[in-house]
Parts: C-alpha cells; sequence; structure tokens
C-alpha cells in the first residue's frame, strides 16, 4: 500500500475527516451557493497541500485569497478552534507566487498563440468550424514558411497574407473565403480590447515555476482574476490553455503518495458554457489522462450539475455546501447531487443539502483503498492563514521579493511573422516603386524622341515647301520676262 498521508479538512461530531493524499489525483468538487464557505474549504485544502510540500494552482476570481501570504488572525477564529477541539492549532504564512495576465497584481502571465491549442483558441475567439478550419490553415501556412506566431499582431499579419492571397492559397490548403478571415479578423480586434494583446507574447510561463517548495512547503501559486473573470470565454480558455499546458510538461507517474500539483478552478462553470461539444470532449479526456501524471484537480462551483455528467463522473472527493432550492428545477437539482451520495442513516441528505449552516458541508472523500466514504455532515476547520485581502503596497512588495521577480516582468518581441510580413510588404512597395519609375522612365524617353522627330519631320517639311515656293516664284520670273 502507498504511504499516504491524512489532510485533516473538517469533524463530524468527535469524528475527524481527512482526505487521502494517495487519492486526490482522483480529484474533486467544491460545490455549493454564494456565501456557504466554499472560500474556506478551498484553502483548507490547499494550506494542507502546501504543508506536505504540494505547490498549488488557485484560480482567484473574488481576490480574496492573497491572504494567504499572510497568518490568519487567531483572535478571529479562537472560538471555532476550541468548539471544535483542535490540539496545537497555529495560524502560519504560506509561500505564494502572484500571477496577473493584465500585470497589475502580479507577475505577467504570458504564452505565445502558436503554443495554444487551436481547438481552445477558436473557442476563446467563438469562431464557427468553418472559420476553425481556416485558423488551422492559417497557422499551417505560417508553419510551412517558417514564420512564429507569438502575439495578436502576428496573427492578423497572417491573416491579411492569406486574406490577400487566397486564391493562390487554396489550391495546395484548400478553401479560405475572405468572410471567413474577415471574421477571424473581427474577433482578433475583440480579443485584443479584452487585453488578449497583453496576454500572448513572450516571455512565456515556465511551468517549472510553478514546482517550487520554500521551507519544504509547496508554493501557492495565485492567479489573479478578479477582471479576468468579467471576460469568460478569455477566462475559461486561458485555465483551459493552462491545464493542457501542465499535462503537456509533466511525464506518466501512475500512483503516487501524494499529487505532484493540485489545480483549483474557481467558478468551474465558466469552463463549459456554450462550450462546442468538442472541446467538452477534449477536457474530459485530459480530466481522465492527467491522474496518472500525479495531477489533483478541482472544481469550484455552485452546484454540481454545471459540470458535465462525463467530467463530474471523475470527480470521487466531494465537498457539498448548502445550495438554496426554490424552483422545481432547483429542487430536482438538489435532489441529483443528493443522489450522488452515499447515503448516511442519520440524516435525510436532501434536506440536510438545503439546511446546513456556513462553514459546514457533507463530504464523501475516498479511502486510501479508493472506496467512497459514506457522506458525513462536516464542520470544516479555520484556515492557517490570513482571510483577510491585502492592500495594493503590501502585495506589490511581495511580488517584488519574490524569487522569480524580473523572469517575466520584461516583454520580449522576437522576430516573427508580424515583421516578415512588414519585410515583404516592404519589398513589395519597394519593387511597385521602382517599376512605376522604369516605366515612367521610358515613357519620357519616348515622349523625348518622338518631339526630336516631329520638329526633325517639320523642319524638312519647311525646307521642302521654301523649295517648292522658290521654284514657283523662278518659273513666274521667266515666264514675264518672255512676255515683255
Amino acid at each position: 500500500m502507498i504511504n499516504s498521508e491524512k489532510l485533516l479538512i473538517g469533524k463530524s461530531g468527535n469524528k475527524e475527516i481527512y482526505l487521502d493524499s494517495s487519492q486526490l489525483n482522483r480529484h474533486g468538487i467544491i460545490a455549493g451557493a454564494t456565501g456557504t464557505g466554499k472560500t474556506v474549504t478551498l484553502k483548507v485544502i490547499a494550506e494542507s497541500l502546501s504543508d506536505i510540500g504540494v505547490p498549488c494552482v488557485i484560480a482567484d476570481v473574488k481576490g480574496d485569497l492573497t491572504g494567504m501570504a499572510y497568518e490568519g488572525n487567531f483572535g478571529l477564529i479562537q472560538s471555532r478552534v476550541e468548539s471544535m477541539q483542535l490540539d496545537s492549532f497555529e495560524t502560519k504564512k504560506y509561500p505564494v507566487h502572484f500571477y496577473d495576465v493584465y500585470q497589475k497584481k502580479g507577475h505577467p502571465l504570458r504564452c505565445s498563440l502558436q503554443e495554444m491549442d487551436p481547438l481552445i483558441l477558436s473557442r476563446m475567439l467563438s469562431l464557427t468550424d468553418v472559420q476553425q478550419g481556416v485558423l488551422t490553415i492559417i497557422f499551417r501556412i505560417a508553419q510551412d514558411m517558417d514564420l512564429d506566431i507569438i502575439d495578436l499582431k502576428d496573427l492578423q499579419a497572417m491573416c491579411t497574407y492569406v486574406g490577400e492571397n487566397n486564391k493562390d492559397l487554396t489550391i495546395k490548403y484548400g478553401n479560405v473565403s475572405t468572410q471567413s478571415i474577415g471574421a477571424i479578423q473581427r474577433r482578433l480586434l475583440e480579443l485584443e480590447n479584452q487585453g488578449g494583446n497583453i496576454f500572448f507574447g513572450m516571455p512565456s510561463l515556465d511551468i517549472s515555476d510553478w514546482f517550487m517548495k520554500v521551507g519544504g512547503k509547496g508554493v501557492m501559486n495565485i492567479l489573479e482574476c478578479s477582471k479576468l473573470y468579467r471576460q469568460p470565454l478569455l477566462y475559461s480558455s486561458f485555465l483551459l490553455f493552462m491545464l493542457n499546458e501542465l499535462y503537456e510538461y509533466l511525464p506518466e507517474a501512475g500512483d503516487l503518495a501524494k499529487p505532484r500539483i493540485a489545480f483549483f478552478f474557481d467558478e468551474a462553470h465558466l469552463l463549459f458554457e456554450d462550450a462546442p461539444k468538442e472541446l467538452i470532449k477534449q477536457v474530459e479526456q485530459t480530466v481522465k489522462l492527467i491522474r496518472s501524471k500525479g495531477v489533483s484537480i478541482f472544481f469550484i462551483t455552485q452546484s454540481p450539475i454545471d459540470i458535465p455528467e462525463g467530467i463530474l463522473a471523475q470527480l470521487s472527493n466531494r465537498i457539498q455546501h448548502s445550495l438554496r432550492a426554490y424552483t422545481p428545477k432547483e429542487i430536482k437539482a438538489v435532489k441529483m447531487v443528493a443522489d450522488a451520495f452515499r447515503s448516511n442513516e442519520q440524516f435525510k441528505t436532501m434536506e440536510m443539502i438545503c439546511n446546513m449552516p456556513t462553514g459546514t458541508a457533507l463530504v464523501s472523500v475516498l479511502d486510501a483503498l479508493g472506496v467512497p466514504s459514506v457522506v458525513e455532515l462536516v464542520k470544516i476547520v479555520p484556515p492557517h492563514s490570513s482571510m483577510e485581502v491585502i492592500d495594493d503596497n503590501t502585495l506589490s512588495s511581495i511580488i517584488q521579493h519574490d524569487s522569480i521577480y524580473g523572469k517575466y516582468e520584461k516583454e520580449i518581441d522576437p522576430e516573427s511573422a508580424y515583421e516578415d510580413m512588414m519585410r515583404r510588404k516592404q519589398k513589395q512597395i519597394e519593387y511597385q516603386d521602382q517599376t512605376k519609375t522604369s516605366k515612367m522612365t521610358s515613357r519620357n524617353s519616348y515622349t523625348t524622341m518622338s518631339e526630336v522627330n516631329r520638329i526633325r519631320r517639320k523642319a524638312t517639311n519647311k525646307l521642302e515647301n521654301e523649295i517648292v515656293n522658290f521654284g514657283i516664284r523662278s518659273a513666274k520670273k521667266f515666264l514675264k520676262g518672255l512676255l515683255k
């Protein structure tokens, strides 16, 4: 049996409820209505993982996880600690790396466009199947031309090139309509307005930075998403890209005593809203396969029914906070959630889901043998770190004293498709100018010779006329002399 570790998440009466570290790669879900304690539960699990040396990647939608960098205020949680009889409980801080796509509250987080899966990028741009096919052709043409597509201006330049030469390219690559090119260009402009021009670029994220440890604790990699979250397509596509990068980066590991890394998706329903079936299928496959690489994924959302069934079936560690059910649809959803648990004879699961106080949850987790436990009503332990949101000046100081500070702060703009297309256009302009000058020179030369010939013909004609006139005058004089 694997020598796993037990992570305390709460108590059911006097019974301690643990997560088994060897079963965390079977993934999990933290669900519940707004204000029921999901964020605290997330923090408790992430802190427990950090304590055993497992780094975490956390999407911070509400901006309330920055306090992990500071010790908690024991006075605020003392009564809870005492009521739960948590011996030797102490507050503490955790090592944190802050990242921010918008580069305001964390290290810049970038990736190059050519690193992104075409399916994810197409979803980010809300493209149709036909437009997605054209986008794939554009990337293939760039590849065949040995051109890098790093940022949005590179892709925009390639779109322009393909649109201007679509007739020649269609023969080799398939139909490329100017309408599809125009639609992609419009979507790129919208993405640029949402901040895509900041996200796509270099230096790209070095995934190895996520696996750091400080003092034996796994680093908390907190992704500032309070602004990004307002752009749902960009937010969801960004998180799926991160997960895909993680999958590509890690080698196979099989079952481990503890995960290599844990990934927390907050507001997980945004990953699947209006997502095409192909993308959902791809995410489902990634969730299935990434467990063998030692990755633990937790989806945080209001209701489990927000998660597609194929993916929900992979989430074996379940923590359900209270749900509100007023309409027939909501009541049906609660019943579906209740039916997913192994029932407990001490209470009715469906009734309990709607009547739990904040900070408690129904919990069913996998034991060391991978068997789901009977659902328990659990009071969640308090977090060790601060629940306060740290101010911007303090946050800036933490970032500047971070071990990776300076690695991502300066943007790099290498030679890529945009620069190549600009050179091509410049050469075309120069060639056109040279051709125009050559034609003008030839035309001027022709004009000059024509003028010389005209003057010559005019002089010749005048001379001939003078000779004829001289002959006529001479003849007239001769005849006049005879008549005398």
